[in-house]
């Protein structure tokens, strides 16, 4: 039997826990002990953080976030968050998407985590985490929390890729994870199978092979204020938004497209998130990310 019992909280607002049942687990075929989780958004991009400091062995994140993460039948989320001790921050951040692979950033679940380490006393309201892409700082106010990134590497001005027999131009730059920009009119308007059609041709191509890359789908509204859809990596879907995605979107927006100076408001299916940063030459840093987050639910789950 695998059960799993939530507790739903909407801003603050507690709602009676509910238990669900189904047969058998996908990861063990039985029940072990439950594990405690918090489901959180940031702008539409969700997911599922877990407390793992206490270090009980070997545990298989991977076919955790493979199955916790499927939509309709499981909890459902982009991807799979574990907090972890850090001799070099004040916690060591684990991620891992959806289909089970280990990423080395994550900017809107970086941004849950730190909202998730505050409410639960692991962290103060000034932070910072350890990341596969280094240490990431981060600032808690209420529901706004900001993160100061990596400084982004590997900028590219524009290359041609060839797509379905046709040239398409693009910019690459990595913010913690790979991103490649495409620009197009009317983004809002892309119908949702073009941008999974183009972002899979694109995230796989072999200019970009083997690691394969994050596809960013951008517009410049006006200086200061960009559209931009992402194609991610890992959940092989579009996401309401991505954190990454939105600085590397600002970046080179700002550098090669004329959006202005920054911070600049990117503005994605779930919401606006804003983008600062200092240019010096060549190279970028300061990075930081600010948004809103919710906490959406609160349970327990057996693994």
């Amino acid at each position: 039997m695998f059960l799993v019992s939530i507790l739903l909280e909407a801003r603050g607002n507690h709602i009676p826990s509910i238990d669900f049942e189904r047969e058998g687990s996908a990861v063990s075929g039985k029940v072990n002990r439950s594990v405690s989780f918090s489901k959180m958004s940031g702008h539409g991009n969700d997911f599922i953080i877990i407390d793992g400091r206490s270090g009980e062995g070997a545990v298989p994140w991977p076919d955790h976030a493979r199955e916790w993460c499927r939509r309709r039948i499981s909890i459902g989320a982009d991807g799979l968050m574990i907090i972890e001790p850090s001799a070099a921050a004040d916690f060591r951040l684990r991620i891992f998407n959806a289909d089970g692979s280990e990423a080395e950033m994550c900017g809107n679940g970086a941004r849950c985590a730190a909202a998730y380490a505050e409410r639960q006393g692991i962290a103060p309201q000034r932070m910072t985490m350890e990341t596969m892409a280094g240490l990431v700082r981060a600032s808690v106010e209420d529901d706004v929390v900001a993160i100061q990134l990596t400084n982004p590497s590997s900028m590219k001005d524009e290359a041609i890729l060839e797509i379905e027999g046709e040239t398409v131009p693009c910019w690459f730059i990595n913010t913690g994870v790979p991103h490649t920009i495409m620009y197009r009119h009317g983004v809002a308007d892309i119908p949702a199978d073009e941008v999974a059609r183009m972002g899979r041709t694109v995230r796989f191509h072999p200019a970009f092979a083997p690691a394969g890359t994050n596809v960013d789908f951008v517009e410049v509204i006006e200086r200061g204020r960009i559209l931009a859809r992402t194609y991610e990596r890992g959940v092989e879907a579009e996401t309401m938004a991505c954190g990454t995605g939105a600085v590397a979107s600002a970046i080179i927006s700002s550098v090669f497209k004329g959006a202005g100076t920054p911070p600049i408001e990117v503005e994605m299916p779930g919401g606006i998130l804003i983008v600062d940063f200092k240019k010096k030459g060549n190279a970028f840093e300061d990075v930081w990310l600010k948004g809103n987050v919710v906490f959406v639910y609160d349970g327990k789950l057996s693994r």
